[in-house]
């Protein structure tokens, strides 16, 4: 893919965090862009809405769940697509645990029915969104793309992990050019209110408690959303010769849960109230990135330090939401 000339793309989950800031990305640059998004309830679909209306008249909105079969295969009956961008799953690690089923059967059949539509529509490029979840309880530090994976803690993990599968299955067998690409805890303006930060935000500045899992000392990396959005373009266009290909997209640093709190803090000029609880099964207890390989094969460079990309969310967050709420 190049997301730099003129094609047309679909992009799955479009109205949501990512995929809206990849979308309008994808049309600045002039592609056409056809979304698939089915707008559940898994948060307030207001919020989506609000992310795709900047989006009228330069994407096509298609309403619709990827578990339906029927939908995705008229849909690439009626475009002739230059690549797919599956950016749609049920997301989050503690809801995955409360229903399981809705997981796989969203993540995994969803994403074959995405696969199979282009097998048999002739779109050679496929670009899906992984997670860093699926290192699990790595022990070695920082994450890299041939580490062994075998200890997942979620089915959140294990159906993002089942998707990287999906896809070699189908680039080994059927030619597809297929890039899984493990995005790090992305955060920025529009990240969806069940995330940390923005639940934190909010939280710090109406005066509330916010919810501290353990001591601390978990850590994450987190990576910016305009830092992700560069690196997905990156990826649709590295011209290779391997038709099966895996890159970390991170920030390459760490910050515990104590530090990110305090950074808010910082931004919103506010101290925290904590309740402080047990640890929450399902979470592991550090993510870090080993960026090498997309650094030398993408020209990956995230630029956006965790300081300025948390002051740009709460600054963000004062001039959009709680303006909104006035």
């Amino acid at each position: 893919m190049n997301s730099t000339s003129s094609k047309k793309y679909l992009v799955t989950g479009g109205a949501g965090f990512i995929g809206s800031h990849l979308c309008e990305a994808l049309v600045a640059a002039g592609n056409a862009v056809v979304i698939i998004d089915d707008f559940n309830d898994y948060y307030d679909p207001r919020i989506k809405e609000a992310n795709v209306a900047g989006l009228a008249g330069k994407a096509e909105l298609i309403r619709g769940d990827i578990r339906d079969d029927g939908l995705v295969t008229r849909t690439f009956a009626a475009h002739r697509f230059d690549g797919v961008f599956h950016l749609a799953a049920r997301a989050g690690v503690r809801p995955s645990i409360a229903d399981p089923r809705l997981y796989f059967s969203t993540n995994m059949d969803g994403t074959l029915n995405l696969l199979e539509a282009c097998r048999h529509g002739g779109v050679s490029d496929f670009i899906f969104a992984s997670s860093s979840s699926v290192y699990g309880v790595n022990t070695k530090v920082p994450f890299a793309e041939t580490d062994l994976i075998h200890r997942t803690i979620s089915p959140y993990a294990a159906t993002k992990l089942a998707g990287e599968q999906m896809c070699s299955n189908y680039a080994h067998l059927f030619g597809l050019r297929c890039m899984c690409l493990r995005f790090f805890t992305v955060y920025g303006p529009r990240q969806r209110p069940d995330l940390a930060i923005s639940k934190f935000t909010s939280a710090i500045l109406a005066g509330k408690p916010i919810d501290r899992y353990g001591d601390g000392s978990t850590s994450r990396d987190y990576t910016y959303v305009e830092d992700i959005v560069r690196g997905i373009l990156a990826a649709a266009d590295y011209t290779r010769t391997s038709s099966f290909e895996i890159f970390n997209l991170g920030g390459s640093a760490t910050t515990t849960l104590n530090e990110l709190v305090a950074l808010v803090e910082t931004a919103a000029g506010r101290s925290a109230i904590i309740r402080e609880l047990p640890d929450q099964p399902g979470d592991v207890p550090r993510t870090f990135a080993d960026v090498h390989k997309a650094e030398q094969l993408l020209g990956y460079h995230p630029q956006t330090a965790i300081r300025e990309g948390v002051a740009k969310y709460v600054d963000w967050y004062r001039r959009t939401v709680l303006a909104g709420r006035t």
